[in-house]
C-alpha cells in the first residue's frame, strides 16, 4: 500500500507538437506519467518517439505545448537544463568518448577532487565508477578499462551507468535493450525494479513488443506523430497493440518459405579463429535460410567476419559453390561473392553524412562506371530502383541517411548489398532497432532473396526471428557450435536450452 500511495503524477506534456520543414513529426500529444513507474513508449518508426523524449530532454524544442514537472509549467531549454532537473536519457546510439576510461565517461564533469582542488582523486573516481557498476549488476567490468575496447553490451551498461550516477527522477532509456544477452537483460530489469522502489520515473521505448509487456506498467502509442491512446499490459493484448501502432493486425509476420535447393554455397570446415571459436563446420545452401542463435560473446559475429574477410581464421577452411576461397579483406569477399550486413548500421554500415544515393553505391561503384569514371545517371538510375524495390521513405536519393529512421537506413544498408549481387549475404542482427512493420517488410524481402537463389546466413538474437525465418537453426556457445536443428525440430526452449548450456543436439536435416 505504501508503494501506491508513493506513486503521482510526476510529468505531463500538453499539447505537444514539433515540425520539420514540411514533416509534423508531433501533433498535440498529450502525455502523462507517475513517479516509480516503468512508461513504455511504442510506435512505428517516425512516429514521433525520440521527437518527443528529445523535447523533455531539452534536445529540441517544441513548436507548442508546455511540460509540467509536479504540477509546476517548467522550460527545459537544453540537455544540461534537463540534468539539473533531474532528467537524464540512455540513448540508443552512445555517446560515450571512446579513449576515456570506464570511470571517466561514468564521472565525466563530475571528477572528485583531491586535496588541491585542481586535481583529481583517482582512486575517489575509481571507486566511485566502481560502486555504480556494481549497483546496476555488472560487476565484471573493468573501470580502468577504455570504453573502446569493451563489447557491445558492456558499453551499453557504461551508458546506463552514466545516467544513473546523477540520481535521476526521470530516467529516459531508448531500445536499451537491443544489444544485450537475455541474461544481461534481466539484469536490466533487476536494475529497474531497483529504480521503481526508489520512485524514478522510467520512459522506456522498445521495439520489443514481448519485453514492454513483461516490465511496463503502462503503454502509450504514438503513430504518425498523434498520440494513439495508452494502455496496460494485463487488459489489452499484442496483436492489440501491434493494430494501434500501424493501423492494421500482422496476422502472419513471418512469410512463407519455398523449398531449397541442394547445391551448396558455403561450407566451412573446422574453422578456427584462436581465442573466439574452433572446429565450426556448417553448410549453406541455395536458397537456404540458415539461423545462427547464441547468447552474446558466443562466438557468432566473429565466425560471420571470418567468413567476410574481416578477421582471418587460424584454422580450417572456408568453400564458395565448392571452391576454397581466402577472403583476406571484406573487398576480397565481395569479389568473391559474399557480402555482410553488420550488427551496429552506425559503425559499420553507413556514413551518416552521405546521400542515400552515394550509401547504396558504396560496394559496387564498379557497376556504375566505365573506364574508372562514375555515371551519374546510370548510378540514379540503379540507385533508384533498389529505393523502389525496398520501399524506403522518404524515397529521396539525395537525402542524407542520417535524417532517416532507423527502419529506413536498415533499408539503405540492405540496398547496398543487393546491388553487390552476392551469391551469399550474411546479416547480422538485421531487424535491431526497427519497428514491426519495417521488420515484417524486412522478412519479405530476405525470404525474396532466398527465393531468387542467394544463400542467407542469418544472425539474430531475437527468437522468434530465427524459428520464424530458418530453414535450419544453429546455436553457438562459448566458442563452439552445441546444436543443429532443422526447422520442424527447433523450438524455443530447444534453443535456450543449448544457449545457455543445458543441453548440446544436433537434429540435422
Amino acid at each position: 500500500m505504501k508503494r501506491k500511495m508513493e506513486k503521482a503524477e510526476l510529468l505531463r506534456m500538453q499539447g505537444i507538437s514539433k515540425s520539420y520543414g514540411g514533416t509534423q513529426a508531433l501533433r498535440e500529444v498529450d502525455f502523462s506519467a507517475e513517479s516509480g513507474e516503468v512508461h513504455a513508449i511504442v510506435g512505428e518508426n517516425g512516429a514521433g518517439k525520440s521527437t518527443l523524449v528529445k523535447i523533455l530532454n531539452g534536445a529540441v524544442q517544441a513548436d507548442a505545448g508546455q511540460i509540467l514537472l509536479n504540477g509546476t509549467p517548467t522550460e527545459i531549454d537544453s540537455p544540461l537544463c534537463a540534468q539539473r532537473l533531474g532528467i537524464r536519457a540512455v540513448h540508443q546510439h552512445f555517446s560515450l568518448v571512446p579513449h576515456l576510461t570506464v570511470t571517466e565517461n561514468i564521472l565525466l564533469g563530475d571528477m572528485p577532487k583531491g586535496k588541491l582542488k585542481w586535481w583529481i582523486s583517482w582512486p575517489e573516481a575509481h571507486r566511485r565508477a566502481q560502486e555504480i557498476v556494481e549497483e546496476i549488476g555488472f560487476i565484471d567490468i573493468n573501470v580502468r578499462k577504455p570504453v573502446s575496447r569493451l563489447s557491445v553490451s558492456q558499453q551499453q551498461m557504461v551508458e546506463i551507468a552514466k545516467a544513473i550516477e546523477v540520481r535521476p527522477r526521470i530516467l529516459i532509456m531508448d531500445e536499451p535493450s537491443a544489444v544485450l544477452s537475455q541474461r544481461e537483460l534481466n539484469r536490466l530489469f533487476a536494475l529497474i525494479t531497483k529504480l521503481k522502489e526508489k520512485s524514478v520515473l522510467i520512459l522506456y521505448i522498445s521495439h520489443r513488443l514481448d519485453e514492454v509487456f513483461e516490465i511496463a506498467d503502462r503503454i502509450t502509442v504514438l503513430k504518425d506523430g498523434s498520440l494513439v491512446g495508452t494502455v496496460r499490459p494485463q487488459e489489452t493484448e499484442r496483436g492489440n497493440l501491434i493494430k494501434m501502432m500501424v493501423g492494421r493486425t500482422l496476422d502472419e509476420v513471418f512469410p512463407q518459405r519455398h523449398a531449397r535447393s541442394d547445391t551448396e554455397i558455403l561450407t566451412l570446415n573446422g574453422l578456427g579463429l584462436k581465442g573466439s571459436f574452433e572446429n565450426i563446420s556448417f553448410s549453406v545452401a541455395q536458397g537456404e535460410i540458415i539461423g545462427l542463435y547464441g547468447l552474446i560473446g558466443s562466438g557468432r559475429t566473429e565466425v560471420a567476419r571470418c567468413i567476410f574477410g574481416a578477421d582471418q581464421p587460424t584454422s580450417g577452411e572456408i568453400r564458395l559453390n565448392g571452391q576454397a576461397v581466402h577472403p583476406k579483406s571484406p573487398h576480397d569477399a565481395l569479389k568473391a561473392g559474399i557480402a555482410m550486413l553488420t550488427e551496429d548500421r552506425i559503425r559499420d554500415g553507413l556514413v551518416l553524412f552521405l546521400s542515400i544515393r552515394d550509401n547504396v553505391s558504396l560496394a559496387n561503384f564498379q557497376l556504375m562506371s566505365r573506364w574508372g569514371i562514375l555515371n551519374r545517371r546510370r548510378q540514379s538510375s540503379l540507385v533508384r530502383s533498389k529505393v523502389q524495390e525496398l520501399h524506403i521513405r522518404p524515397p529521396e536519393i539525395d537525402r542524407l541517411v542520417r535524417t532517416l529512421s532507423g527502419g529506413n537506413q536498415q533499408k539503405v544498408v540492405l540496398a547496398k548489398w543487393l546491388l553487390a549481387q552476392a551469391k551469399l549475404l550474411i546479416l547480422d542482427e538485421p531487424t535491431r532497432g526497427v519497428d514491426v512493420a519495417t521488420k515484417q517488410e524486412i522478412y519479405n524481402i530476405i525470404k525474396d532473396l532466398a527465393d531468387s537463389g542467394m544463400g542467407i546466413l542469418l544472425i539474430s538474437s531475437e527468437l522468434p526471428e530465427i524459428l520464424g525465418m530458418s530453414d535450419r537453426a544453429l546455436v553457438m556457445r562459448e566458442g563452439h557450435l552445441v546444436g543443429d536443428f532443422s526447422r520442424a525440430q527447433a523450438t524455443e526452449q530447444k534453443l535456450l536450452a543449448c544457449a545457455a548450456g543445458v543441453i548440446e543436439e544436433s537434429g540435422g536435416r
